[in-house]
């Protein structure tokens, strides 16, 4: 059956595309940030994941407020990188795993979870940046991707325990996979951040810390949050952390964390990283 081989939490800022498309990965603003990442990428380049699926959410490119599903799952042979207003990037088109997606999306089903099925999709940097930062700019990705599309843009957003249930479901669905596949899990968003409101500019370095430090060992705490706590501990689009749950829900109770990085501010951010892998691997 298919393995997963790790799961990895990653801020997906947009101002880190933009960083990497003017070459200033090097400058002195932005060279701690991307340091950081060094270890997560040869990691990476080491395990050769044959898919990723990355959770992120759509920043109101491919779904705008007048439609925006709770879920969504894509199922498309490859997805195109939108442009999101600035012109398109150069990053190459994502191959997608669409026999794993239809898989993935019938053993939700089966779960009680109704997503929004994608036969086309293009993806922001939501997708983009993550893959990015641990793949780097290749001329064609090493791995198939699968995209989860998760609502943090438009409230009611999901619960904390709902995006946990998901990861389950996730687990069950690569471990019912057929295949001698690996398989790598994304979960993106975050850190703290408000860009609006009476607390624009917010960011909670503290907290951004103690996530990176227990997400692994002490995930209860963060499913066992409100929505509300995720807003007021992380601001309003730092409730975004939520979609690093369905990747910690989808690996064993007891993980180990092989490498993390936190870096503030990032733009109007925390942002920083995670690579856990289940114990026994």
């Amino acid at each position: 059956m298919a393995k997963i081989i790790g799961g990895l939490g990653t801020s997906h800022v947009p101002s880190i595309a933009v960083a990497i498309d003017k070459g200033l990965a090097d400058t002195a603003d932005w060279k701690p940030f991307f340091d950081g990442y060094i270890p997560a990428r040869a990691w990476m380049a080491d395990k050769k994941p044959d898919i990723a699926v990355v959770i992120f959410n759509d920043h109101g490119n491919a779904f705008f407020l007048d439609q925006v599903p709770t879920l969504a799952v894509g199922v498309a042979d490859s997805y195109r990188p939108i442009d999101e207003g600035w012109g398109p990037r150069a990053v190459p088109d994502f191959p997608g795993a669409p026999e794993f997606s239809w898989h993935l999306v019938d053993t939700m089903v089966e779960n009680h979870f109704d997503p929004l099925v994608c036969r086309e999709l293009e993806v922001d940097h939501g997708m983009q940046v993550p893959m990015e930062l641990f793949f780097g700019r290749p001329e064609a990705w090493p791995a198939r991707v699968v995209p989860i599309l998760v609502n943090t843009i438009q409230f009611p957003i999901p619960t904390p325990q709902r995006m946990w249930d998901l990861g389950l479901v996730l687990r069950k669905a690569i471990a019912s996979w057929d295949t001698e596949e690996t398989v790598a899990i994304l979960g993106t968003g975050g850190l703290s951040h408000q860009l609006q409101g009476s607390r624009a500019g917010f960011i909670n370095p503290e907290a951004d810390r103690a996530w990176i430090a227990e997400i692994g060992d002490n995930p209860e705490k963060y499913r066992n949050m409100t929505r509300e706590d995720y807003v007021e501990v992380f601001g309003s689009e730092g409730a975004e952390l939520i979609m690093w749950l369905v990747m910690r829900g989808a690996m064993d109770e007891k993980v180990h964390t092989v490498h993390s990085h936190y870096y503030s501010p990032a733009s109007m951010t925390g942002a920083g990283m995670v690579v856990l892998e289940n114990s026994e691997a």
